[in-house]
């Protein structure tokens, strides 16, 4: 496919977005509908009775009650609206603002295709995924189109390189070229029917990391080559729904593959799924862009945007394995283990008494699991026992005891126990001297 800037406007047929269309708000129904019926809402936004937003967005609360409930609903609904193709920009921009807000509201269940999630809404509210076999089409006929510039079909496929691409790098470490968190990956699947059996030995896990890294590096330039794009097809059917039934990885393996259909010809996805479809040749409509600078601009700047953001750990002091400073937003999917203790020591200002504080009253079992060993979730645990005491008219110093093991390696003091992170405050861009370091964390 040609992608030079004169040929991303070009008119292709639209068919194979059209299609990616009616998958995606499918998608969107299973995720959202699923939540709820799977009692992921119920235990991240009603039952805690605090919340770990992404730090910066404190405003952003849960709806009291059961409204979470009532939101997935309508979240629901919308990713039904596009999927049909009703009201199909503003229902997609509703689904984009209400999805992203869930998102930043907490990190204690976080995933990267939430995120992945986000930015595919953000790319498709700008093509006219609704131009044809959508109610909007059947309400307005002068939207019907049976074309599209090619920018529309690259956009998305170059986003899911990105994601593909530094998926592979970030695996080029030494717990994963070894094995060792492909074990433990497994190791608790052995219960699996007829293959479970094999998890544990060495040959499985140490050719599952090097598959794995494979796959992500070769999927697209095998997608891309028409002699090769069947047994890509094939391939990225056994690998994402092995992962799927296997590791239980909730619906992205099924939206990965729902962009299969915008690597194969517009021609062929017309064939197959549109055969009433009229004959390109009979479409009169062309794209008479004055706008190609805007539309040139926005595309480079949103895609070096999504190459930074990837790399921002590099200029950020120690390793992002350890220090998890850089790690969200950057396509670091299921690469380490985490496991830690975090015990705080609060301290009266006044009196300097050390005061008792009952964690599991305040916080749930999953987010003290987070907070044994994640740095930003201790910062933000200590802020709220800050709050706490000083409703009760208490100001307190708060001290953080804790270990943390990386993949099983041995444990390690985590952050500075003479740092009361009462008083110290978070940085996006740099790393917390509180944060302690070492050459390397595995020894």
């Amino acid at each position: 496919m040609e992608l030079s800037r004169q040929s991303l406007f070009r008119e292709i047929d639209n068919s194979s977005l059209i299609l990616f269309r009616i998958l995606f708000g499918f998608l969107l129904v299973i995720e959202t509908w699923g939540a709820i019926l799977t009692g992921w809402v119920n235990t991240n936004l009603i039952s805690p009775k605090v919340f770990f937003p992404f730090i910066g967005f404190n405003w952003l609360h849960p709806l009291p009650g059961y409204g979470m409930y009532i939101y997935f609903i309508c979240l629901g609904i919308l990713g039904l609206f596009v999927m049909i193709g009703f009201k199909y920009r503003f229902s997609l921009l509703c689904f984009t603002i209400l999805w992203t807000a869930q998102y930043l509201m907490q990190k204690t269940a976080y995933n990267n295709h939430y995120y992945f999630l986000i930015l595919i809404c953000i790319i498709m509210l700008f093509l006219p995924a609704h131009a044809y076999y959508s109610l909007d089409v059947k309400r307005n006929k002068n939207i019907r189109s049976l074309t599209m510039p090619q920018w529309c079909s690259f956009a998305l496929m170059f986003q899911i390189s990105i994601l593909y691409f530094f998926a592979c790098i970030n695996k080029l470490y030494p717990d994963w070229l070894d094995g060792t968190f492909t074990h433990l990956l497994y190791s608790d699947k052995t219960d699996f029917p007829l293959i479970g059996q094999f998890f544990t030995k060495k040959w499985f896990y140490i050719s599952i990391a090097y598959l794995g890294i494979l796959f992500d590096g070769l999927i697209v330039p095998l997608m891309l080559w028409k002699k090769t794009r069947t047994l890509a097809l094939f391939t990225s059917l056994i690998f994402h729904l092995a992962n799927s039934f296997i590791l239980n990885v909730g619906v992205f393996p099924y939206f990965a593959l729902s962009f299969i259909v915008l690597f194969y010809p517009p021609e062929t996805i017309r064939k197959f799924f549109f055969k009433k479809r009229p004959s390109l040749s009979l479409e009169k409509h062309s794209y008479n862009y004055s706008n190609k600078n805007l539309v040139y601009f926005l595309l480079v700047t949103y895609f070096t945007i999504q190459l930074i953001l990837p790399i921002r750990h590099y200029f950020i002091k120690g390793n992002v394995f350890w220090t998890e400073e850089g790690h969200r937003l950057s396509w670091r999917m299921m690469l380490r283990h985490r496991n830690g203790t975090t015990n705080f020591t609060i301290i009266d200002k006044k009196t300097k008494e050390t005061l008792p504080f009952p964690m599991d009253e305040m916080f749930t079992e999953k987010q003290i699991q987070r907070i044994n060993c994640y740095p930003d979730f201790i910062w933000q645990a200590a802020q709220y026992i800050k709050q706490d005491f000083k409703k009760h008219n208490k100001e307190v110093e708060i001290y953080a005891d804790s270990y943390v093991s990386i993949n099983g390696h041995s444990y390690k003091k985590f952050i500075n126990s003479k740092v009361d992170l009462a008083h110290v405050s978070w940085d996006y861009f740099k790393h917390s001297d509180w944060i302690l370091l070492y050459d390397d964390y595995r020894k």
